[in-house]
């Protein structure tokens, strides 16, 4: 039988990461004796092909990675790729993907909304927002791909090592990719003895991380490996309003692996994975806002500053004025909250000058959960060996958190709600809303109003589903997903003597999504259900006003998503001699989505006590999906989507250190299905999918007897179809764009004495967006023009433009003056920062009034601007890390090794529109620590500090729906931590 080869091996590309390996040979004698290593053992980093290969003279020695899925040493890699092996997590101080990506060129992280992430390699990450989109950045553990996951939530532990592959990805890992890979490596189990390991860490803001291993071989073919990690800290973020903190973190995660090696030539693995946190983390660090006057915009598109949006440009606040109570029942116009006209609802409201600081009265709340079980299987058959992982797991999320960062001014002495609480009577003309008024103040407006929870019946306050009463609005939102995901894998690897050997492989997945939810709640809302819902039902016998509009909040309502996909692939290698070498690799995908969608708001006249809207009056006339004839309860759409890609790699050797390699490569990733929107916006129903083509070359170097490492790539993407993100009409939704992306990446290591080492990378990217592609920008609607007045429409809090097609800007604003003085409502006013005027309207009142007197307008939702030259969002121009340690060596074995690192990322744009407002500024981290190491490694002493300088830097960005005011949401660094630890192994 043959031996086994060397499976998932430990690996360190060249990046900012210091290399375990890198260590002087005194650290510890794993480094100086030869490891054994049996059927799909994972080797440690400090491990080498082969042992001899170490110069004594220098702390950097060869070390192995299994990037092209069989044990290559590092420099032999004709591909980009970086990785961190467990020691380097704990030295760079690598705690999560934020950290991470701070030691990687070209490569950003960032959080953003709905409880999402986006890994941006090379200027291509998950900018496409909805269900129905897959990931850019593929996400792997232990090879088998996630389609959602919570992991970039958890904290690292245990890992045998992290590998990033940068360029897109297909012929060697099953699930396809346009950016890249990161592929966690879990750790094995070890047959050879009995290991242990804990640490225990306490920090700043009361943290207290723990993390903790034990192996334990059960018989000489069988062992068993469990750790876990556990997190509890207080939080980031001060609340002013009640002198708490938020955003704090309270987790746990357990992971236990269970390996036969019955025979030299196979080798089992089974995992099993549970993570789950509960805690009150907010998805949103802050919003910033340049406030708008006049409520046509909420926030101007100029700057981000600390206030915030114009509360009269918010759909709590269109739907429950003076003007649009007047234009559904002049009657109803003396209960209206508000007039547009009149005092801005959030006047007073503070927001701290400060990224750390907010002031707001909803409690933000996270819960998720997540469970993985997977199988490996490895058997050697002498000219082949065949590879087997499979798998399933689980995962949910469920989180809300304040809408508006604000505390708004109490409702007591509102004028509308005294009119309601006198009038909303029986024996009143007004009687038939008694039932908002006990419904919703029920103890009058001093005594608080009543709101309703995110209620999946849909039926919220008036269903008695509530949340409480109040004295103000509590605006807040709630996002959740429930995904479940079966995959399997195989792939089959020849090691024949001659010149030719192959991969071939195949993979399925099915995953499944439900309750993909997100709701918005507001008491304005609430109010505007019940105000009209009374008034639409006051006639019908035996109901008498008893019923309300709902959804009573926003909801974006996604039930169901399913994705079945399968792909087939594989390489051949022609070896022509020890130095030349071709590899030629194709991949055929295919993906088949179904999703079942709607938005509901105030839509459906349903019945007091009604368990759902299913028994509203009229539920069988109501339209969810306006882009299919007749009446549907669901847009429901099926797509497939199909594409062969490939790549072809040459590498030379020029001797055994240095090596040559070019290589192009087609990458895909399948389109999907746009949420339902009104057909008066310009948004396709479906988006195309993306193809990149890639062309590389690279150089990887090792000089100076071995004590210098530098490798260099340089690379080319031409893009067609780039997947990018929107908000419009309160839902995300995806638009294609091409691109030209080029750019040169640079890694160094250079140990001049064995106990000194320093690790360097840059990069520098250059984006470009191609072709005559134009966008509605949602920040400025009028696309720039002078010209043109842009409308805020009463009945929806969306936006639209009037754009004059002869005469100027006089034509446009004296006609939407005469339309608007029919409908009581005002003329156009000058809006700050844009060069147009502004007004509330009703655009299809305005649409309709054009055609009518055939005036030389046009009314549109937006004009559109083109984005040929402009950058991709998550793209910084610059990157560089460095970082050095050094290893004091005292008598008895003991050491003591500082550590210090600095990571820049350069400015970037956070929207394609590249306008000011969407600059995000370079910014710096700078991480340092000290360990004192016992002899043999048994326990060691650390004190750190993260982010000395405490930087708030931003991360990433991105604007709110025009019914929400169009702030921006901003997500930041951790802050400064500092802490000591203590440790244990043996």
């Amino acid at each position: 039988m043959k031996k086994f080869e060397l499976l998932a091996a430990s690996a360190l590309a060249m990046t900012a990461a210091m290399p375990a390996a890198a260590q002087t040979g005194a650290t510890t004698s794993a480094q100086n004796t030869a490891p054994t290593i049996g059927p799909g053992q994972e080797a440690t980093s400090a491990q080498s092909i082969d042992p001899n290969a170490a110069s004594a003279d220098t702390g950097i020695q060869d070390i192995v990675v299994t990037a092209q899925r069989q044990s290559q040493r590092l420099q032999d890699v004709p591909i980009a790729v970086s990785a961190f092996s467990a020691d380097n997590i704990e030295k760079q101080q690598i705690v999560n993907p934020i950290a991470l990506q701070q030691s990687l060129p070209s490569i950003t992280f960032t959080k953003t909304g709905f409880t999402t992430s986006s890994f941006t390699i090379r200027g291509i990450g998950d900018l496409c927002v909805g269900v129905t989109c897959d990931q850019a950045t593929a996400i792997h553990v232990n090879d088998m791909p996630l389609a959602t996951t919570r992991l970039f939530e958890s904290e690292f532990f245990d890992l045998e090592r992290v590998e990033v592959l940068r360029g897109p990805q297909g012929t060697l890992f099953g699930r396809n990719a346009t950016s890249g890979v990161v592929n966690f490596i879990t750790a094995k189990p070890d047959l050879s003895g009995v290991h242990a390991a804990g640490e225990f860490e306490y920090g700043n803001y009361d943290s207290k991380r723990a993390k903790a291993m034990f192996n334990l071989p059960i018989t000489d073919t069988l062992g068993i490996r469990v750790a876990g990690t556990y997190l509890k800290r207080d939080g980031y973020t001060f609340n002013t309003y009640d002198n708490s903190r938020i955003d704090d973190r309270d987790l746990y995660a357990i992971r236990g692996t269970l390996s036969w090696e019955p025979s030299s030539d196979t080798r089992i693995d089974l995992m099993g994975y549970y993570f789950r946190e509960k805690d009150n983390r907010s998805r949103i660090q802050k919003q910033l806002c340049h406030r708008d006057p006049t409520g046509v915009l909420g926030c101007l598109p100029d700057t981000k500053s600390y206030e915030t949006t114009n509360g009269l440009s918010t759909l709590a606040a269109v739907l429950t004025s003076t003007e649009f109570f007047n234009v559904n029942n002049p009657a109803l116009g003396r209960f209206a909250l508000q007039s547009l006209y009149g005092a801005d609802p959030y006047a007073g409201v503070v927001n701290p000058a400060d990224v750390r600081t907010v002031r707001l009265d909803y409690r933000p709340t996270y819960f998720a959960d997540e469970e993985q079980y997977m199988v490996k299987v490895f058997h050697d058959f002498g000219p082949v060996n065949l590879n087997i992982t499979g798998g399933y797991t689980r995962n949910s999320v469920d989180s809300t958190v304040d809408y508006n960062l604000a505390v708004e001014a109490p409702l007591a002495n509102n004028a509308g709600l005294a009119n309601l609480n006198a009038l909303g009577r029986a024996g009143s003309p007004f009687a038939f809303l008694n039932g908002v008024r006990q419904t919703l103040i029920p103890n009058g407006p001093a005594g608080g109003v009543c709101q309703s929870a995110s209620d999946p019946n849909n039926v919220g306050v008036y269903g008695g589903n509530a949340i409480g009463c109040f004295p103000q609005s509590l605006d807040f939102d709630r996002s959740r997903i429930q995904n479940r995901q079966f995959s399997a894998e195989a792939h089959i690897d020849s090691k024949f003597d001659g010149m030719f050997n192959f991969l071939l492989g195949g993979i399925y997945l099915d995953s499944l999504s439900k309750n993909n939810d997100y709701f918005v709640n507001a008491f304005g809302l609430d109010y505007a259900s019940g105000i009209l819902g009374a008034a639409s039902s006051a006639a019908i016998p035996g109901v008498g006003g008893n019923a309300f509009l709902s959804t009573p909040f926003y909801r974006n309502d996604s039930p169901r998503f399913r994705l079945k996909s399968y792909g087939i692939f594989g390489e051949t290698y022609f070896e022509f001699s020890k130095r030349a070498k071709l590899t030629l690799g194709l991949r055929y995908n295919h993906d088949d989505k179904f999703v079942q969608a709607r938005n509901l708001t105030l839509n459906v006249l349903t019945p007091y006590g009604a368990q759902g809207i299913q028994n509203g009056f009229n539920y069988a006339q109501v339209d969810f999906d306006p882009t299919t004839p007749g009446i549907q309860d669901y847009a429901r759409r099926n797509v497939s989507f199909g594409r062969l890609t490939g790549r072809a790699v040459f590498d030379y050797k020029i001797d055994d250190n240095k090596l040559l390699y070019a290589s192009y490569s087609r990458g895909y990733k399948s389109g999907g299905i746009n949420p339902p929107v009104a057909a008066s916006f310009s948004v396709p129903t479906t988006f195309t999918p993306e193809q990149v083509d890639a062309f590389e070359i690279g150089s990887k170097n090792t000089f100076l007897n071995g004590a210098l490492r530098l490798n260099v790539t340089g690379f080319y993407y031409k893009y067609k179809g780039l997947q990018l993100s929107r908000i419009v009409a309160r839902t995300a939704v995806n638009d294609n764009v091409d691109a030209n992306i080029y750019g040169l990446e640079a890694e160094a290591i250079v140990a001049p004495i064995p106990r000194f080492v320093v690790n360097m990378n840059a990069s520098y990217l250059h984006t470009e967006i191609t072709g005559n592609k134009a966008l509605i920008n949602p920040r400025l609607p009028s696309g720039g023009r002078t010209d043109t007045v842009i409308i805020k429409d009463i009945t929806n809090a969306s936006n639209c433009v009037v754009i004059p097609n002869a005469g100027g800007a006089a034509v446009s604003n004296g006609f939407v003056t005469a339309v608007n003085r029919g409908i009581g409502l005002q003329g156009p006013t000058s809006i700050s920062g844009t060069g147009t005027t502004g007004a509330f309207g009703i655009c299809s009142v305005l649409q309709a009034q054009a055609a009518a007197t055939q005036t030389p307008v046009t009314v549109t939702d937006g004009v559109p601007v083109g984005l040929n030259g402009n950058t991709l969002p998550q793209a910084p121009t610059y990157k560089w890390s460095v970082g050095a340690q050094y290893t004091m060596d005292f008598g008895s074995g003991w050491s003591l090794v500082p550590r210090a690192d600095l990571n820049y990322t350069g400015n970037f744009s956070a929207s394609v529109f590249n306008m000011n407002i969407d600059r995000v500024p370079g910014y710096e981290v700078v991480n340092a620590q000290v360990q004192l190491n016992a002899p043999d490694d048994r326990f060691y002493l650390r004190a750190f500090v993260q982010n000395l300088t405490n930087n708030n830097a931003i991360t990433g960005q991105a604007v709110a729906d025009q019914s929400s005011g169009l702030y921006t949401n901003i997500f930041t660094i951790e802050p400064r931590r500092y802490g000591a630890a203590v440790g244990f192994k043996f």
